[in-house]
């Protein structure tokens, strides 16, 4: 991996400036002066951070995504954390541990918006493999929209052997599968750890065996499955309805 990485994008910049990540320097297209970008600015200029005025096309070339709005921010290659980082964390007493497996996501687009997603949920940690997925890249964190500011991401090597941590961390493992029962029918408010599978693949045999139970979301078309992103996101909030539905119940 190289020594340093490109955040892309206003908000994913701003996120990542307001979340008191170190950056290297900033780049912004000369003349680009309106309200976000004076923002962007003003905060670099309060970390002391270097800000680089450049031009348009020189943005074009580095861009990673093509969709840089005119500033990107040089950081330090992404850190992963440690799984176990993730689960020691510490815990809200309202809040049950609550954690999202990727079982061999490819698409870096999915996994932004996963972690996206697992912001607004309040989702404590990602967790992806080493080998055979996408990993953080300038993509993921720009489609994140600054999730990853925020969301730890662990990379590990084995996902089943993960899994059996986390059972003994006293999570129960939930995969999302289409021969699972419906989500509304089942109880997801205690510590959870949600696995989601690989775009057409979904999960592995291993993982699925691994599993304390399945999940799925009711399909009324024609079309059997849906997006890894999209499946992922709505599972995310069926187990946020129902914790703060049973808060209000109490």
């Amino acid at each position: 991996m190289a020594e340093y990485d490109w955040i892309e994008g206003r908000q994913p910049v701003l996120e990542f400036l307001k979340a008191g990540q170190a950056v290297n320097k900033l780049l912004v297209v000369k003349d680009s002066r309106d309200r976000q970008m004076q923002r962007i600015v003003a905060l670099a200029k309060e970390k002391g951070i270097i800000i680089q005025e450049v031009d348009r096309r020189y943005l074009d070339k580095i861009s990673a995504t093509g969709r840089h709005q005119g500033v990107a921010a040089q950081i330090a290659a992404v850190e992963y954390a440690e799984l176990e980082e993730l689960i020691s964390k510490p815990q809200d007493p309202a809040w049950p541990p609550f954690l999202l497996v990727l079982d061999g996501l490819q698409d870096p687009h999915n996994l932004g918006s996963l972690l996206r997603s697992a912001e607004a949920a309040k989702v404590g940690g990602v967790i992806i493999p080493k080998r055979r997925a996408v990993g953080v890249t300038p993509v993921v964190a720009k489609v994140s929209a600054g999730a990853l500011s925020y969301v730890p991401v662990a990379r590990v090597v084995n996902i089943p052997r993960a899994i059996d941590d986390l059972k003994e961390a006293g999570y129960w493992i939930v995969g999302a599968d289409m021969d699972g029962e419906l989500c509304y029918e089942q109880d997801l408010t205690g510590p959870i750890a949600l696995v989601v599978g690989g775009e057409g693949e979904g999960l592995s045999r291993l993982v699925k065996e691994k599993c304390d139970f399945l999940a799925r979301i009711p399909m009324l078309g024609q079309i059997n499955s849906l997006n890894a992103g999209v499946a992922g996101a709505l599972l995310m909030f069926e187990v946020v309805r129902q914790r703060t539905q049973s808060h209000r119940g109490h």
